[in-house]
């Protein structure tokens, strides 16, 4: 377990050392627990997440399932109620097996959204002025990194791990619609 006195300290960390579970307050130093979370998501969107607050609102529980909380308590905390939560948390992820093995680089990202966006591997090499060769190595990495064999389970996957497309047809890791 890892305690961390702000979100940046906590994404720094997140990019060198693995995390199965990431639980977060609304209020923290330097950006508040909706803000880590997109950023946390963005990056490692298979990671799960509860957030707590003092300060719930039925507004502010909607702003964290949107942004990807598998859990959203409120304070004074039972810690029963927080124990159970871990365990449904960690279950359900454990069900949905993503088993990542790593976190996607931005150009992964980048690649992912076009394909979820149903770009050929030429069009994704034209749109991001990279050879196809480049384009398909980095296809593979992101198959073996979110566990897919072909890719209408990417697709899935992907979907599954909060992956949509903007209103505006650009694919995002949180839909805010």
């Amino acid at each position: 377990m890892s305690v961390f006195s702000s979100g940046q300290d906590c994404l720094a960390m997140l990019s060198h050392r693995v995390c199965d579970l990431l639980i977060t307050d609304i209020r923290i130093e330097n950006m508040d627990g909706i803000t880590l979370l997109h950023e946390v998501k963005q990056r490692f969107p298979w990671l799960p997440a509860i957030v707590i607050t003092a300060f719930g609102s039925i507004p502010l529980a909607i702003a964290a399932t949107k942004a990807g909380a598998a859990e959203f308590i409120e304070k004074p905390l039972d810690r029963q109620e927080l124990l159970s939560a871990i365990h449904r948390v960690m279950e359900t992820a454990a069900r949905c097996n993503p088993h990542p093995n790593g976190s996607l680089s931005q150009a992964e990202l980048q690649v992912l959204h076009l394909i979820l966006n149903a770009r050929t591997t030429k069009e994704t090499a034209n749109a991001l002025c990279r050879s196809t060769r480049t384009i398909e190595v980095h296809r593979r990495n992101i198959m073996r990194k979110l566990d897919a064999r072909n890719v209408a389970e990417l697709v899935q996957r992907a979907t599954a791990l909060g992956f949509g497309i903007d209103h505006d047809g650009q694919p995002n890791a949180n839909d805010e619609d």
